[in-house]
Parts: C-alpha cells; structure tokens; sequence
C-alpha cells in the first residue's frame, strides 16, 4: 500500500473509533430517523443517562458527524455526515487506486 493511502487511512482511525461504539451507532441511526432532537429527547430512547449521552455527543461532535443548532434555550442535534462521507470516499479510491 502506498504512502498516500496509509495517510489516508490514519486520517481516518479518529472517525473509526468514534463509529466503533454501540451507543455512538445508535444515536447515529436515531437521528438519522428522526432528526433534530435535543440531548433530553436522545435519552428517552437510550439506555443511557444524560452526561452519558452528552458524552457520546461529544465525541460525535469533535468527529464532525453532528452538528448543533440552538434554538432558544435548546439546542437540537442533527448529522453532519458530508466530512466523514467524503474522507471514507478518499480512503476508498485512494485503496483501489494502490492495488490495481
């Protein structure tokens, strides 16, 4: 594999390991459902507590995969996949390009 491509990929283990986590993956899919939502209406359908799922925000946030809007005294989550999704296309043509 080439140089560009382990670059690539490195760029990318921040992304990963945010995508890694079970409850991360849920509040991905539960926006993806039903977007935007504050960090009260994401609990209700969690397992989790709210500084549990405040942290999981972060961690999605700091990744660029959602994104915030405040709305009074809310503040409503919703995804921001453009970054990541253009970042795995480079990964990915980046890979097939070095192995052809």
């Amino acid at each position: 594999m080439g140089q560009k491509a382990i670059e690539t990929f490195r760029r990318c283990i921040p992304l990963f390991q945010a995508l890694s986590d079970p409850y991360r993956q849920d509040i991905i899919l539960l926006l993806a459902e039903k977007e935007p939502l504050t960090v009260n209406e994401i609990t209700e359908h969690l397992t989790l507590s709210r500084p549990a799922v405040s942290h999981h925000l972060k961690i999605l946030r700091d990744q660029h995969l959602v994104q915030i809007e405040q709305k009074g005294t809310q503040r409503f989550y919703s995804l921001a996949l453009d970054d990541a999704i253009q970042l795995l296309k480079e990964l990915v043509h980046t890979v097939e390009k070095q192995c052809e």
